[in-house]
């Protein structure tokens, strides 16, 4: 199984970036997907995820209203659509598979290698 993420940079605040993670080994219309982040010196947070039939669950302390999932079951790919960022926003964003959808990285089994988010003042 191998989750791949593209799209992140350099980014001023108020702007946008889409990361897509795509995946392969896996069956992905049957497994739920998540984007998790992490900033240097904190735990990896929940930033949002998506079950096979579209329903969304989002981190709505920090994200919601600003940040929207999608995913494309024919491509095998998962979306991260993020405006409006915030310097806070900077971190590494990790897409995540499981069978089980959740907001722990627990209830995930796969995960990808990252990619930098970093948002400038």
């Amino acid at each position: 199984v191998q989750l791949v993420e593209s799209g992140g940079g350099l980014v001023q605040a108020g702007g946008s970036l889409r990361l897509s993670c795509v995946a392969s080994g896996l069956t992905f219309r049957f497994y739920a997907v998540g984007w998790f982040r992490q900033a240097p010196g904190k735990a990896r947070e929940f930033v949002a995820n998506i079950k096979w039939n579209g329903e969304s669950t989002f981190n709505s302390d920090s994200v919601k209203g600003r940040f929207a999932i999608s995913r494309d079951n024919a491509e095998n790919t998962l979306y991260l659509q993020m405006n409006s960022l915030e310097p806070e926003d900077t971190a590494v964003y990790y897409c995540a598979a499981g069978m089980t959808p959740g907001t722990s990285p627990g209830a995930y089994n796969f995960w990808g290698q990252g990619t930098q988010v970093t948002v400038s003042s």
